[in-house]
């Protein structure tokens, strides 16, 4: 019995020694991982290989994991985009707790590669870093870069204007540092177009959405660009030259101020000598931008965005020869010009932003900008043709027309902003009222005389009319208030790994004076991110969305013996847009490289829309609300190291756009049944001195019809635009790490070849009337194959 008892007694003893050995091997890690700025990073990977232990950091960064305690125990902290850290604990015990810093992946390159960062809501973030070497034809980096995103589409490789999911190009708003910024209003080709507002060496971030996108976004039915412009940590600066053009940048850093400098010159007289129509082509575009940012103290914050931007456009045509047509079918439009065209757009921009910073998480903005711009387009153009069949040399036409234009607009917008942001833990909530003063003033004169075969065109045997004429004197003296209110609220479940969820909700209201009308969005959108799979995220989203119509909208015509009048239409209504979308993204690895899927199905339901046409880059209104449609379709998008150390996207767009127009369905102008884009890096085997990178670009046609005529005549359809760009870069001195005693950072060589394999591609057409009425497109097609050397110089 005693014997029993005794026995008992040790495996009791036996028991709580054991039991408290076995506490005091384990122990509890606990922990916050943050950016270089003390930004917390979520989603991060908290793992301990060992034993097969991993957590993932919440919204706030924070983590905590049971372990067993050994002599030692390696703890592995990683996220996509981000180097990873080790550390090692030795004999842990109790609680412990890190604070980690993970360094952006590519910190020492300063390369921030898009795509990389969790997207939680309907914005994305592009870095363009990496496409700024690319082959460019505008040499508009951003827009470019924009062109070839999901959803996105263009038909002119000289024009930086996009259409985004069956929008015109008057849809899309853009925004630099919370200022909404326009464009000139009387561009009407790519040739024209000079410099973008956006300055590619200025620009710190870029957040572009497609749809659904926030209240604080403006009144456009399309997209939203977001740019910030950068305070620079420490001075740099570089040097741009090609045959296309040259740029310059500078940017200073203090402790207190930052100052950026950026001249831009561009020139495309190169590109426009490869147009089938020769003469002297002078175009010459300047643009001077200054952004100063100065912090005296850690409440204050002053920013002055200042822009100065000068386009001429002048044009001695002298003759053309188009071939068109089929193999066995061809036809030959040639024209003997006389006459010139002269076109200047100026402008000038600039915003003055006071932000106070109440406490660390509450500031308070006060943004004052003025937008100013003077344009005038002047042309007397006239053209001897003879259209031809080729293979029997017959006339099908032959005759003379007379262009002229004298068109003179100035426009002012001054807006003032008034801006509150507060963050918590959970909460961004965001608010602000702007009021706007707009002032336009139009002088136009335009017209097109048309002579076949001695006959005067349209002929009626007793009158000599004109084929197009068009007289236009407005005025617009207007008001407009706009406030949002918006809140993104991050939350999760209270399972033991928790769904992450994104929440962003808001509306917005706006008041302009000249049609009296009041508008209110309501916009929301929810992203999901399970905890069983941190890699994979749904999207959902919906609001109400409006197009509040600016001057080109209102432009309302009458025809009064063959002359057309344009009036300022004030009972015109913003057209509307209801948004409904549904995404999916899925980051993983493949072949130890990562990459991110993006799939994205939208609806749009478009009412009170204004019908319009397309030629070139013009977009003419009817000035009425007559119209109601849809959009839809489903984007595609592919990005990821294709090749170890670069980055590449592939995108793919389908889409159906229908519009009721006087009881008849038509497609929208800017149908577009499908679009691929590939933007695709590589290096030379064995060197990272040698970059090629190749841009391809493959979508349907546009519908059209006869110019003047009614849009429901859209009964044709022009050629797919094929285009493929490619450049080869050579890093000639590297010194990125600063180890050699100079004061550059880079010099890089490179050679790119536009167009290359010389597709003749189309995005407007020229009609030729014979006495009969018989009608003939005559394709205009865009440039050629052509060769650019450039040299950059980073310091």
């Amino acid at each position: 019995m005693l014997h029993e008892k005794r026995r008992t007694f040790l495996v009791l003893m036996l028991f709580c020694l054991t039991t408290a050995f076995a506490v005091a091997q384990s122990f509890t890690l606990q922990g916050k991982v943050s950016d270089k700025n003390g930004n917390p990073i979520e989603f991060a990977s908290v793992m301990v290989p060992s034993q097969g232990k991993l957590a993932m950091t919440n919204l706030k960064g924070e983590f905590k994991l049971d372990l067993q305690s050994s002599d030692s125990v390696t703890v592995r902290f990683s996220m996509v985009g981000y180097k990873s850290k080790t550390r090692t604990l030795r004999r842990p015990q109790g609680k412990q707790t890190l604070l980690i810093q993970l360094s952006d992946d590519n910190e020492l390159q300063e390369v921030v590669v898009e795509g990389k960062q969790t997207q939680h809501g309907t914005t994305e973030e592009l870095k363009i870093d990496q496409t700024k070497q690319a082959p460019s034809a505008t040499g508009n980096a951003v827009e470019e870069m924009i062109q070839t995103q999901a959803g996105v589409s263009t038909h002119s490789e000289l024009s930086s204007q996009y259409n985004v999911r069956g929008g015109t190009f008057d849809e899309n708003s853009v925004y630099i540092n919370n200022v909404e910024v326009y464009r000139p209003f009387l561009v009407r080709s790519g040739q024209q177009e000079g410099l973008s507002v956006i300055n590619a060496d200025m620009v710190e971030r870029v957040g572009f959405s497609t749809g659904g996108f926030e209240a604080k976004y403006g009144d456009k039915m399309s997209s939203a660009l977001d740019i910030t412009y950068k305070r620079p940590k420490r001075n740099e600066g570089s040097i741009a030259l090609s045959l296309l053009g040259a740029s310059g940048y500078v940017g200073l850093s203090g402790k207190k101020i930052t100052w950026l400098n950026g001249l831009r010159y561009k020139t495309n007289k190169l590109l426009l000598g490869s147009l089938d129509t020769e003469g002297e082509y002078d175009p010459a575009f300047l643009d001077y931008q200054t952004y100063l940012s100065w912090q005296p103290n850690a409440r204050w914050q002053i920013d002055f965005i200042g822009n100065i931007s000068e386009n001429h456009y002048n044009f001695k045509p002298q003759d053309r020869e188009t071939r068109f047509g089929t193999m066995e079918n061809v036809k030959s439009f040639r024209v003997y010009f006389d006459g010139q065209e002269k076109d200047i757009f100026r402008t000038f921009f600039g915003s003055l932003s006071l932000t106070n910073h109440l406490t660390k998480k509450t500031d308070l903005s006060l943004i004052a900008s003025a937008y100013s711009t003077k344009e005038q387009q002047r042309y007397d153009i006239q053209g001897q043709y003879w259209l031809t069949q080729t293979e029997t040399s017959e006339n099908l036409g032959v005759g003379t027309y007379m262009q002229h234009s004298r068109d003179y607009l100035k426009a002012n917008v001054q807006s003032y902003k008034l801006m509150l942001q507060h963050r918590t833990n959970q909460h961004k909530i965001e608010g602000a009222i702007t009021y706007k003063i707009e002032k336009i003033i139009e002088n136009s004169a335009e017209y097109e005389y048309r002579d076949s075969a001695g006959y005067n065109v349209p002929h009626t045997g007793a009158d000599l009319n004109l084929y197009y004429a068009l007289r236009a004197q407005n005025r617009l003296n207007a008001n407009r208030t706009e406030a949002y209110l918006q809140d993104t609220w991050r939350f999760q479940s209270k399972d033991s790994i928790p769904t992450l969820y994104t929440l962003n909700y808001g509306v917005r209201f706006a008041h302009w004076s000249f049609n009296k009308e009041s508008i209110v969005s309501p916009r929301a959108s929810l992203t999901i991110t399970p905890g069983s799979n941190r890699n994979l995220s749904f999207r959902f989203a919906a609001g109400l969305y409006y197009q509040a119509p600016f001057y080109k909208e209102l432009r309302d015509t009458t025809t009064i013996n063959g002359i057309t009048y344009a009036q300022l239409n004030s009972k015109i209504k913003s057209q509307t847009s209801i948004h409904m979308l549904a995404a999916m993204n899925y980051r993983f690895e493949m072949m130890n490289r990562p990459f991110k899927f993006t799939a994205e199905a939208y609806y749009k339901a478009l009412a009170r829309l204004i019908p319009y046409s397309v030629d070139n880059v013009k977009v003419t209104y009817y000035g009425d609300n007559k119209a109601s449609g849809h959009a839809m379709g489903v984007d595609l998008k592919l990005y990821g190291e294709f090749v170890p150390g670069t980055d590449s996207w592939l995108t793919l767009s389908l889409m159906n756009t229908r519009m009721k127009l006087n009881g008849k369905s038509i497609p929208l102008p800017t149908d577009q049944l499908y679009a691929i884009n590939l933007f695709f890096t590589d290096y030379f085997p064995g060197s990272k001195r040698w970059r090629m990178s190749l841009k391809l670009a493959f979508a349907d046609g546009l519908p059209f019809s006869a110019p003047h005529k009614e849009l429901e005549n859209n009964s044709f359809r022009s050629a797919a635009y094929k285009r493929a760009d490619i450049g080869m870069s050579y890093n000639l001195f590297e010194n990125q790490d600063r180890s050699k005693p100079s004061i550059f950072r880079n010099v890089w060589l490179g050679l790119d070849c536009l167009n290359l394999f010389g597709i003749s591609n189309v995005n407007s057409y020229y009609w030729i009337t014979d006495i009969s009425g018989q009608q003939y497109a005559v394709p205009n097609f865009l440039t050629g194959r052509q060769l650019n050397a450039r040299v950059l110089m980073e310091f």
